[in-house]
């Protein structure tokens, strides 16, 4: 088995622990709960023929207040940018995220987590802004928690891009 850890990067309050919680036990709570440090959870899936367990180490959400710690970061194979669509600056904190992950573990595979797309009608990141930013190479999942939309996939498309796919 291939063990992959995989970090989740974003502004507080994105849907980060949601996401894994989705993903790993198919669960959504609206209550809001503060990640205090770090959390880890693993799930199996298959790749190419190839068992892969994630090792996704959901990371307490940068705000004004406190900064990621970049000792969470290493030994990462890739990470999420969560972005929250209803806060236009969770994107300038995700971007200010990936310049310290690439400090502090190269550049890995990561995937721009758009989140909350179930009230995509209530967005400040204007669809033209994510589209200018996939046609200059990222890759870019459009998610939701609440209702399961596009989670599975994100995970699936990071760890294929880990896998070299």
């Amino acid at each position: 088995m291939i063990k992959k850890k995989i970090c989740m990067l974003g502004a507080f309050s994105v849907g980060k622990t949601s996401l894994v919680q989705r993903f790993v036990k198919s669960i959504f709570s609206d209550k809001y709960l503060t990640t205090v440090g770090v959390k880890i959870d693993k799930k199996s899936v298959v790749i190419k023929d190839k068992d892969v367990e994630m090792l996704l180490w959901d990371i307490y959400g940068e705000d004004e207040f406190q900064k990621v710690k970049t000792s969470y970061l290493r030994g990462a194979s890739g990470y999420f940018l969560v972005i929250d669509g209803t806060r236009k600056s969770t994107l300038d904190t995700a971007f200010i995220l990936k310049e310290r992950a690439e400090e502090t573990i190269g550049k890995v595979p990561f995937i721009l987590v758009f989140n909350k797309a179930d009230i995509e009608e209530e967005w400040e990141i204007e669809s033209k802004t994510i589209q200018e930013l996939s046609e200059s190479g990222f890759s870019i999942i459009k998610t939701s928690a609440k209702i399961g939309m596009g989670v599975e996939e994100a995970f699936l498309m990071l760890a294929e891009k880990m896998l070299g796919g």
